[in-house]
């Protein structure tokens, strides 16, 4: 070999070397060295986030799995952000939480959130997505001993809702609209969840809106048996739910924001293996096993996109709840990705 080679040679061993040494030194910082561009690499290398731990407002519901999980495997760690829940007993409640200051970011199903800044009550940005109806995930339900047998009963009934002008209460009015279904003499009852199966039983209710995964419980422990799904019609992969921030949060924090949006949308791509999702609806939905491998669960989703999401502004106003036309476009934070 010549010294010109030999000289080459050991420059490039040297290069070697040197990069085995920077990768030992990712693998310690960071915990892995891969190839450039991998999907799992840590994302927060090009700079400090602006605030590394934030509180979310949460509720014990199905729609909630992907954010659980990526709390739990180590999804939002690994971008450099603590994710504290914070539980709240509706989703206006959250919404009401993020407003006060008491959290970052509100989960909630998006109705709230569009009514809040039709009214100018705050800046309300939507940060991410959760979940969309899906078959069997939402609906009217009744109980053998009700009155109700078809969607066409459900006129002057007594039907249960979380709360008036919530998606409860408006995909109910969609629905029953859809089959010409007269909504003006409904008696709208308003439970929380967690009530409305024993209200079924007792016959306090002749129907009900569910979703998952108290549709389920319904059916185990008050034998509830569906009278329409609400993923159909106008309602049809309708979004349900979404994570909300204060324009000024969005605005001071776009790093802390897309790592929670990145970790998020991992986590959307974990939760398709229900072995993952079922124990964490008997933790953190309050269910049994039983009812967790029974649960019907929703799309699930982290990326918004603004034409999808006009379909709840619009359905507000075609209920009444908007006066104006009120367009989601300007409402939506920058997107990861």
């Amino acid at each position: 070999m010549s010294l010109h080679a030999a000289s080459g040679a050991r420059a490039r061993g040297g290069t070697r070397a040197l990069r085995i040494t920077l990768c030992a030194l990712l693998l310690t910082t960071l915990g892995g060295c891969g190839l450039l561009g991998a999907t799992e690499a840590s994302s927060f290398s090009d700079g400090t986030l602006e605030k590394p731990r934030i509180k979310v407002a949460l509720l014990p519901a199905s729609d909630l799995v992907p954010l659980r999980l990526a709390q739990e495997t180590g999804l939002f760690r690994a971008e450099g952000l603590e994710v504290e829940a914070v539980e709240a007993a509706s989703g206006q409640a959250s919404m009401t939480q993020m407003i006060g200051g008491d959290v970052d970011i509100a989960f909630s199903s998006y109705m709230p959130f569009f009514i809040a800044q039709s009214k100018h009550v705050a800046d309300i940005r939507v940060v991410a997505d959760s979940s969309s109806a899906s078959p069997k995930s939402n609906a009217v339900v009744t109980v053998p001993a009700s009155p109700v047998k078809t969607i066409q009963d459900l006129a002057g009934k007594r039907i249960a809702i979380t709360d008036m002008n919530t998606a409860s209460h408006l995909l109910t009015m969609s629905v029953m609209a859809d089959h010409g279904v007269d909504t003006s003499g409904v008696q709208w009852v308003t439970l929380p969840f967690p009530n409305i199966a024993k209200a079924l039983a007792n016959g306090q209710v002749d129907a009900a809106f569910l979703t998952e995964p108290f549709l389920t419980q319904a059916a185990l422990v008050a034998g509830a048996v569906p009278v329409v799904d609400i993923s159909t019609g106008a309602t049809q992969d309708f979004p349900l739910t979404g994570f909300a921030a204060l324009g000024r949060f969005v605005t001071e924090n776009p790093k802390t924001l897309a790592a929670f949006q990145r970790a998020l949308s991992k986590a959307v791509r974990d939760s398709a293996d229900r072995s993952k999702v079922e124990p964490l609806l008997v933790r953190h939905a309050k269910i049994d096993p039983e009812t967790a491998a029974l649960t019907n669960l929703p799309t699930y989703g982290a990326r918004v996109d603004a034409r999808r999401l006009q379909r709840v502004p619009d359905l507000l106003l075609r209920t009444g709840v908007l006066k104006t036309a009120l367009e989601a476009g300007p409402m939506l934070a920058p997107q990861a990705g």
